[in-house]
C-alpha cells in the first residue's frame, strides 16, 4: 500500500473521529431583535389593506399565544373593541396607518403600540420542462429504459409592507417591507398535485407571520457544545476512568454525577488539568450556570500552554451569552 493512500485513509480516519466528539446541547435565551417593542407590549393589531391571506390575524394570534418561561409576552387589544374605536371615530382603516391616524386609535383604545400592514396581491407564475427517468427493459432489467416526463413549476411570491407605531412617542418603531418566495414542482408521474396560488400564499403568510413575531419576540436558541474526551496531562488509570465516567454522565444528562466526578479529578491533578475545568464549565453552562461556567472556563484557559479551539471559543460565548441573558430578561420585566 503506497505512502499517499496510508495518508489519505489516516485523514479519513481523523476526520470520522473528530466528527464524533461528543456534544452538549445548550438551550439559551436570546433577545428580541427590536429592542423598543418590549416598551410597548400592550398591542393593537388593525386590519392589513388587501389582505386576502390573512396576514394580520396570523400575527395577531401568534403575539397572542406568545409566552415565554409561561408568561404571556404581550398583552392584546381585541379586534371587536378595535373596530369599535375606528367605527365611532370615523377613523378610515386604510391598513397601513400613518403615524397620526395610529397615536389618535392608539390613545382611545389604550394601546402601546398598533401594527399596520398593506400585504401585496400574491404572484405566481408557471414555467414547463421535462426531466428524464428510465425503467427496465425486460423482467431481468438486463437494459435501461430512457424516456422524458413532463413537469411544471410554480413559483410564488408574497410581499407585505409593515409597520409599528409607538402611540405614546408617535414615532416608528419598525417599518419594512417583507418578501417571501416558495416553488414547487409536479410531474405527470407524481402521485401529489401542485398547491393552488391561494394555498402557497396562505403558507407564505404564515412563514411571513413567523418571521415577522420573532424578530419582535425573546426565544431560545438551541446549539451544541464540543466536549474534551483526551486528557490533557498524563493521566493514572484512575484519573482516566474519573473523564470517562463524567462523560457518560454528560451523555445520560446526568450533571451532578459529572460534576462530581469531575470535581475529584481536579483534585486529583491538582488543579492542573484544563480538560476538567473546561468540561465542568460546559455542564454549568448547559444548566444556565453562567456564572459559574465563566469560572471554570476562565480556569481552563489559564491552564493552556497552546491554543485550544473549543476553550477559546467558550471564554467568548460564556460572556455573549451572559449580556444576551441580561438584555432579555429586562425586555421581559419592562
Amino acid at each position: 500500500m503506497s505512502r499517499r493512500v496510508l495518508f489519505l485513509m489516516s485523514m479519513a480516519l481523523l476526520m470520522l473521529l473528530s466528527g464524533c466528539a461528543q456534544k452538549v446541547n445548550v438551550r439559551a435565551l436570546e433577545p428580541a431583535e427590536i429592542d423598543r417593542v418590549a416598551n410597548t407590549k400592550k398591542i393593537a393589531v388593525m386590519a392589513f389593506e388587501n389582505d386576502r391571506v390573512g396576514l394580520s390575524g396570523k400575527i395577531e394570534a401568534n403575539l397572542a399565544s406568545f409566552k415565554i418561561d409561561s408568561k404571556s409576552y404581550f398583552t392584546m387589544i381585541s379586534r371587536n373593541d378595535l373596530n369599535k374605536i375606528i367605527s365611532e371615530q370615523r377613523v378610515q382603516n386604510s391598513g397601513l396607518v400613518n403615524q397620526k391616524t395610529a397615536v389618535k386609535v392608539g390613545e382611545l383604545i389604550g394601546a402601546q403600540a398598533i401594527i399596520s400592514g398593506n400585504v401585496a396581491k400574491p404572484t405566481s407564475e408557471d414555467s414547463y420542462f421535462y426531466e428524464i427517468r428510465t425503467r427496465c427493459a425486460d423482467k431481468k432489467c438486463s437494459e435501461l429504459v430512457y424516456y422524458q416526463v413532463r413537469c411544471k413549476k410554480r413559483a410564488v411570491g408574497l410581499s407585505a409592507e409593515l409597520r409599528i407605531v409607538d402611540v405614546q412617542r408617535g414615532d416608528i418603531i419598525f417599518g419594512d417591507t417583507l418578501n417571501k418566495y416558495a416553488e414547487y414542482k409536479h410531474c405527470s408521474d407524481y402521485s401529489n398535485a401542485l398547491p393552488s396560488t391561494e394555498m402557497a400564499a396562505q403558507r407564505l403568510a404564515t412563514s411571513m407571520a413567523n418571521e415577522f413575531t420573532y424578530r419582535l419576540t425573546p426565544h431560545y436558541k438551541v446549539f451544541g457544545v464540543t466536549l474534551l474526551e483526551e486528557p490533557d496531562l498524563d493521566y493514572t488509570d484512575e484519573q482516566e476512568k474519573l473523564l470517562e465516567v463524567s462523560l457518560q454522565y454528560i451523555e445520560h444528562g446526568r450533571f451532578d454525577k459529572a460534576e462530581q466526578f469531575l470535581s475529584e479529578l481536579i483534585d486529583s491533578t491538582g488543579s492542573q488539568s484544563y480538560v476538567a475545568f473546561y468540561n465542568l464549565g460546559v455542564t454549568k453552562e448547559a444548566q444556565g450556570n453562567y456564572k459559574e461556567a465563566k469560572e471554570y472556563y476562565e480556569q481552563a484557559d489559564s491552564l493552556m500552554l497552546e491554543p485550544v479551539e473549543e476553550i477559546n471559543a467558550a471564554v467568548l460565548r460564556i460572556d455573549s451569552l451572559i449580556q444576551k441573558r441580561q438584555k432579555t430578561r429586562e425586555q421581559i420585566e419592562r
